[in-house]
């Protein structure tokens, strides 16, 4: 049963690595408080619940490997590591976004 409670637990945190930055920075969209800028502060949890599928989707392959095939099957296990792994360049994108963001911000404030 733990097998299976791992691969639903990286499907899960999966989902949520690939939905939480676009979810963020479209929350700021209806906010006069935050800016769009303000939306970077949910790279690490997108980058960390990626990390966080991908551990549990691997955990669950290990035991569906050790029960030789009597449990679960791995698929819903590898949607959750394909997802983390998704969720993981989405951060990874918003890193290099920021940066970019920032170096703009310097060379504008040279000139």
């Amino acid at each position: 049963m733990r097998g299976l409670s791992s691969a639903w637990g990286s499907l899960l945190a999966g989902i949520a690595s690939v939905a939480t930055l676009p979810v963020a920075i479209y929350l700021t969209r209806f906010s006069e408080r935050y800016d769009l800028i303000h939306g970077s502060f949910a790279i690490p949890l997108a980058g960390a619940l990626g990390v966080v599928a991908i551990m549990l989707g691997a955990r669950a392959k290990r035991r569906s490997a050790v029960r030789l095939g009597r449990g679960p099957r791995g698929g819903v296990a590898s949607a959750g590591r394909v997802l983390g792994i998704i969720g993981v360049c989405v951060a990874l994108a918003g890193i290099v976004a920021l940066a970019v963001y920032g170096l703009l911000e310097y060379a504008g404030s040279r000139d």
